[in-house]
């Protein structure tokens, strides 16, 4: 399939597009700045994306270089990753900016892209969003960041109902694994590296980890199926369902013998209890050919050549 990607700069979606690639179909990727304004390990993964997509660059979603690359193309499926994710821990993030951002020119996108032969859409959705995935009644969203995703969601799916489109939903929980931004992982790389004791503030609370290269390898999967499937369909892949606590200890049992690190961990008493105690995805991605042996061995090469820190 013809696919176009939008979102290919982020950590999924770089993952997202290598997989596709893999899997043989062609990646188009609209990125929304030009390529010297990249830096750090998003520009990086942006070299790397080059040789597995097509970049079309400064094509922000909805914009006119991105509604002229629309022109004459044919597409099989929109993959729309892309999101206004900044500032996206805190409260003061800008519900309405993001709506916008996240659906600018929605009807003309998707009016273009279905006369010239678009067969579906796949959204990604996130569980921070309310009423996605399981966990702590009532599924509220996490934060004005879910919300925006929410209400991406609602609009699009009015929009593909529109158009007749069939719209699948590919909810994400918390992936990790090469090319990561620096969040929980690289932290407890770093403290051990030097020799410190990795403490864990919020070790309570129940997440759901998944290896990024099995989250890719599930969105290829079920990319295919959406233009032959139905009106609508959602997955909720889910990886290591644990509390941050265990899934450090984790990542110290896997790590510290490939890296050849003494990996400790603290956990401290959690006295932060601002977020629901439990959300988790809810369903089990099998029978993809990956190797969880392979998916550490990588995690760890990555560490290991210091690309995080490029």
């Amino acid at each position: 399939m013809r696919i176009l990607l939008t979102g290919a700069s982020s950590f999924t979606g770089y993952w997202f597009a290598r997989e596709l690639a893999s899997a043989q179909h062609e990646v188009v990727a609209p990125l929304p700045r030009s390529a010297d304004a990249y830096s750090g390990i998003r520009a990086d993964r942006v070299r790397l994306l080059s040789d597995c997509a097509k970049i079309v660059w400064s094509a922000a979603f909805g914009e006119a270089r991105f509604l002229d690359l629309l022109v004459d193309q044919k597409f099989d499926v929109l993959c729309h990753h892309a999101a206004n994710v900044r500032n996206y821990r805190s409260r003061d993030f800008d519900i309405p900016a993001a709506l916008i951002e996240n659906t600018c020119a929605l009807p003309q996108v998707l009016r273009s892209l279905k006369e010239s032969g678009l067969r579906g859409v796949v959204l990604t959705g996130s569980f921070f969003e309310p009423d996605e995935g399981a966990g702590t009644m009532p599924l509220a969203a996490f934060s004005p960041y879910g919300v925006s995703k929410a209400l991406t969601a609602t609009v699009v799916r009015y929009w593909c109902s529109e158009f007749q489109l069939p719209l699948g939903k590919f909810v994400i929980p918390n992936p990790f694994g090469p090319w990561e931004e620096a969040r929980l992982c690289s932290y407890l790389v770093s403290t051990w590296r030097k020799s410190e004791i990795a403490e864990i503030r919020v070790p309570d609370y129940v997440r759901d980890n998944i290896h990024v290269d099995l989250l890719a390898k599930a969105y290829v999967r079920f990319t295919e199926s959406v233009p032959h499937g139905p009106a609508f369909a959602k997955l909720n892949p889910s990886g290591y369902v644990e509390t941050i606590g265990c899934f450090a200890h984790r990542v110290a049992a896997e790590l510290a013998p490939r890296l050849g690190l003494k990996a400790k961990v603290r956990l401290s008493a959690q006295h932060d209890f601002s977020e629901p105690m439990v959300r988790i995805n809810t369903d089990a991605v099998l029978g993809l050919g990956w190797s969880e042996t392979a998916a550490w061995d990588g995690f760890a090469s990555f560490y290991r050549a210091g690309l995080h820190e490029a």
